[in-house]
């Protein structure tokens, strides 16, 4: 894998993440409902899996 997947990766987690946090900040006070939790469990998740293949491919 060459360069261009590592920053394709990078990009893709910052992407990730700034819609996580954007989830997060949507977030109720009160009244969350679970298809909330379960969208920002999965965005989580998958930040995980990329972080996880981003250091396999720069070790």
């Amino acid at each position: 894998m060459g360069l261009t997947t590592v920053e394709q990766l990078r990009k893709e987690i910052h992407q990730l993440e700034q819609e996580l946090q954007d989830r997060k900040d949507a977030l109720p006070a009160h009244s969350v409902q679970p298809h909330q939790l379960l969208i920002i469990e999965e965005l989580e998740e998958e930040i995980d899996k990329k972080k996880r293949m981003l250091t396999e491919l720069t070790k």
